[in-house]
């Protein structure tokens, strides 16, 4: 399904982002769950965030998952082929982004997990995005993210599927 991604008078842009997923030796992924600082706490997902003036999508994946995860210890094995795109619920458009957004476009990458989990500092910035933090299968991606993202995570999985089992054999 395609959508307009032109800003108009009634509705603001779509604000640019990535996405990561991130998997163990054990081909799990993580997610962790939104903190209380979050109009969306306590649901599941896997990090997310802005891609800033001047940043690759590539690089901004890699800085969105050390501010959100306190690693870097990651190497990016596949990008998704285009951009995914969500609009917010009516309840957080002029809410959520100061308004200035009516949801978010994103290029989502698959990455390998090449450190040990007590790599992880979910307080390593400061205003943690997460307040826990899992290893789950991807299979179980879906039921975890809010529902206005499962169709991105939907695309995702689509793209990505094989991932996890490769990554689990060594691949």
């Amino acid at each position: 399904m395609s959508r307009d991604k032109s800003p108009t008078a009634s509705a603001p842009p779509y604000r640019r982002g990535v996405g990561a997923m991130l998997i163990n030796r054990q081909g799990k992924v993580f997610v962790g769950r939104r903190s209380g600082r979050s109009r969306q706490r306590g649901a599941w997902q896997m990090p997310q965030g802005a891609i800033d003036e001047g940043e690759t999508p590539a690089d901004a994946v890699l800085r969105e998952l050390e501010e959100e995860t306190g690693t870097r210890d990651a190497e990016i094995v596949a990008e998704s082929r285009k951009w995914l795109t969500y609009d917010l619920p009516p309840d957080l458009v002029g809410v959520a982004w100061h308004g200035r957004f009516r949801g978010q476009t994103q290029k989502w990458f698959a990455l390998r997990f090449v450190g040990v989990d007590s790599d992880f500092d979910l307080n390593a910035h400061g205003k943690p995005e997460f307040d826990r933090w899992r290893w789950v299968a991807i299979d179980e991606l879906p039921r975890l993210i809010v529902p206005f993202k499962r169709r991105v995570y939907d695309d995702v999985i689509a793209e990505f599927g094989d991932l996890p089992e490769r990554i689990a054999a060594g691949g």
